[in-house]
């Protein structure tokens, strides 16, 4: 497998690999396979039907991980693929996916992903997503979608991270959690320019003792423009939170829509939303040490991201 320059630095910063990862992973690349591997425990399968891939991970597999990220480097690429993942039971690991396109044409390029989320009983998995934007060509668009069956006892911990120059995106996650289920969701998007993104969470607490908290914190620079939509149904004795932070600059908009549908009297849910600008006596605090107003504002946007 031959990377040039440009896949190395994309492949850092959506998935923090500096070299081809040791085990299971897939990397894919202008909308084809560019290399694969299985491990003993966790089988990648190339699907016969459709574009993607199935994620076998065995039961009592623990702390390993698997890489699965998608690199776009040229105009005119339109990506979609299908990845099913299958998780046993008992079974601790770590799954790290993430886009990356560098366009420096005028044609535009964009991946969607389909991912579909089986998880067996007595389970934790770590789901990390990054996507990145790079080049000064035409438009870069990223729309994931995640489909999550949690089962009994299981925990799956989400972390999503919009980097920047993404043009479009539109994030949807559904999740279905049985008895002593979980779902814990930290989510980070910066937009600027005339950016969109819009996330939605549906999340089905359907077993006793489920819990789900989804925290989302955003900056909107410029024109841009986001939307965060969450719906939290209470099928059970259940407890759900969703916090929702954004910060918004210049003439941005930033619009949050809550749901909350409690169907059984012990379902405990709640939703929280602030949006706000940066605070004028933290610019002043950080300019009076030697900073200028525009070093001050991207320290603050940093921490607040962080």
């Amino acid at each position: 497998m031959e990377l040039t320059k440009i896949d190395k630095d994309l492949l850092k910063q959506i998935a923090d690999l500096h070299s081809v990862p040791q085990g299971a992973f897939n990397i894919r690349k202008n909308g084809q396979g560019l290399a694969r591997s299985s491990s003993a425990n966790i089988d990648i399968i190339p699907k016969g039907d459709k574009p993607g891939i199935d994620i076998v991970i065995k039961p009592n597999t623990i702390n390993e991980s698997v890489h699965i990220p998608v690199i776009i480097t040229s105009g005119g690429i339109d990506d979609l693929v299908y990845n099913d993942f299958y998780i046993g039971d008992n079974s601790v690991v770590t799954i790290v996916a993430g886009c990356g396109i560098h366009n420096a044409s005028d044609k535009k390029s964009s991946h969607n992903g389909i991912h579909t989320f089986k998880i067996g009983k007595n389970c934790r998995v770590t789901y990390i997503e990054k996507h990145l934007g790079i080049g000064n060509g035409a438009p870069k668009d990223l729309s994931p979608t995640t489909i999550l069956n949690v089962g009994e006892n299981s925990t799956f911990e989400m972390e999503t991270v919009q980097i920047k120059g993404v043009n479009f995106a539109e994030r949807k996650t559904t999740a279905y959690l049985a008895n002593n289920a979980h779902i814990v969701v930290k989510e980070k998007i910066k937009t600027d320019g005339k950016q969109k993104a819009t996330t939605s969470f549906l999340i089905n607490l359907d077993g006793a003792g489920s819990s789900a908290k989804v925290v989302s914190r955003s900056v909107a620079m410029d024109s841009s423009y986001q939307q965060f939509n969450s719906n939290l149904v209470g099928n059970n004795a259940c407890f759900g939170h969703v916090e929702c932070d954004g910060l918004i600059c210049d003439k941005s908009r930033i619009v949050s829509i809550p749901q909350i549908d409690a169907k059984n009297s012990n379902a405990e849910l709640i939703h929280e939303a602030q949006i706000g600008k940066i605070a004028g006596e933290q610019l002043i605090k950080l300019m009076t040490l030697g900073l200028t107003q525009k070093q001050a504002e991207e320290a603050i946007i940093k921490a607040y991201l962080k």
